[in-house]
């Protein structure tokens, strides 16, 4: 054989087996990537919810009588002190000994609302003042680093719901008081033997709006009839029922959203109250569900949600984890690992598939929460760095990767 036909021969076997090996060496993987980056994590719980009013009012009969019509209709604005009914005996009543001791008792029964009530509000007062100690304290402390600035702001939102426990109880007095000036003035009607044919005012107990006419046309009424429901919707709340599970994780003063509520913009609000008494509901596909009424505080300002009305839909949105400077990933990116030995906890068993040299390496990371979009990564990977996302079956620790579109 020719030296040049064996020259040829080996450099055609070494450019095929090349060939070969080019063919059957193991190709990058496409995959889909993200960078990490830094800013505000939260974990929210949604829910759906409603509005309503945190004091209704029904305006009753003090007096068994004729009523006259009312010119009254749901909406309309009523002040305190307004006559809202007008009431005339049918007949002039019989002064038994019965009717008197029972206007006596009501009376009597009126004048302890207003003493419970003036009790009510000088305990409103005090805890007022114990929250604004507080938030003193703490203020002090914060402006020396030995608080967090969550604790601050806890006890600033205490002296505001402490302030409007005050409004509620100087609401509740006078309330306390008109019932009083009412049970007096049926006692005086029924003490009057020449007055039968004198109508008798009913008087509104508060500013507000009329919710509900219950009796507008003119009608013979019982003693106790409901004739109207009045309500201040300024004063409005938000309940939202939530599983209970999730209610375990709120706290008062807690960060709320309200969104898809007809407006423009979310509003502000902080959680007032998680209720101690749940209750079973059945939901939509038939579970039944242990749920609790969380009470939401409107905290932005009335002239943005003046609209708002006693039972609207609203969505709300508590923030029940929030940090500023968080290192954020794609929630796709994270993937659970197998327990580890001993009691590590959940967090210490997660990773990621990091982008480094052009492999994809597995990094452990300790998770500090997950939404919906993000997951919050307390260690093991830092921002700027490249993850994949979705990583497919074929993506193992050292695999040659390519990023799509790269």
């Amino acid at each position: 054989m020719k030296r040049s036909t064996l020259v040829i021969g080996t450099g055609a076997a070494a450019a095929a087996a090349a060939l070969l090996a080019w063919a059957f060496a193991p190709r990058p993987v496409p995959v889909e990537v993200a960078r990490p980056d830094r800013g505000r994590f939260e974990i929210t719980i949604d829910e759906d919810a409603r509005t309503r009013l945190r004091e209704r009012f029904t305006v009753s009969a003090p007096l068994a009588g004729r009523l006259a019509r009312s010119a009254l209709r749901e909406g309309d604005v009523v002040a305190a002190g307004t006559v809202v009914a007008r009431l005339s005996p049918v007949l002039s009543p019989l002064l038994d000994e019965r009717t008197v001791r029972s206007q006596q008792a009501r009376v009597q029964a009126a004048e302890a609302a207003v003493l419970r009530a003036g009790a009510l509000l000088d305990r409103a007062r005090v805890g007022l003042q114990q929250a604004e100690n507080e938030r003193v304290r703490s203020e002090q402390l914060a402006a020396r680093g030995f608080v967090a600035a969550t604790k601050l702001e806890v006890d600033r939102l205490a002296v505001a719901a402490a302030r409007k426990e005050i409004e509620a109880g100087e609401q509740e007095r006078h309330v306390a008081e008109h019932d009083l000036e009412q049970a007096r003035a049926a006692l005086g009607a029924v003490r009057q033997a020449g007055g039968a044919s004198m109508p008798f005012e009913v008087r509104s107990p508060v500013e507000g709006r009329v919710l509900k006419v219950v009796q507008a046309s003119e009608a013979v009424v019982a003693l106790g009839a409901p004739l109207l429901e009045l309500g201040d919707t300024r004063r409005l709340e938000i309940v939202a029922e939530l599983l209970t599970t999730d209610a375990l994780r709120i706290r008062p003063g807690d960060r709320v959203r309200i969104e898809r509520w007809g407006g423009p913009d979310a509003l502000e609000g902080a959680v007032r109250r998680v209720e101690p008494s749940a209750f079973t509901k059945v939901s939509a596909l038939g579970v039944e569900e242990q749920r609790v009424n969380v009470i939401v505080d409107l905290v932005s300002p009335h002239e943005r949600w003046a609209a708002l009305g006693d039972g609207y839909r609203v969505s709300v949105r508590i923030v029940a984890l929030s940090v500023d400077d968080a290192v954020r990933v794609p929630v796709s990116a994270v993937f659970p690992l197998p327990a580890p030995a001993g009691d590590a906890p959940a967090s210490a068993r997660a990773a990621v598939f990091a982008v480094r040299d052009g492999r994809a390496r597995q990094v452990s990371v300790e998770l500090g929460g997950r939404n919906g979009v993000h997951a919050w990564i307390r260690s093991g990977l830092e921002a700027g760095e490249t993850v994949i996302v979705y990583p497919p079956s074929a993506v193992l620790d050292g695999v040659r990767v390519r990023p799509r579109g790269g």
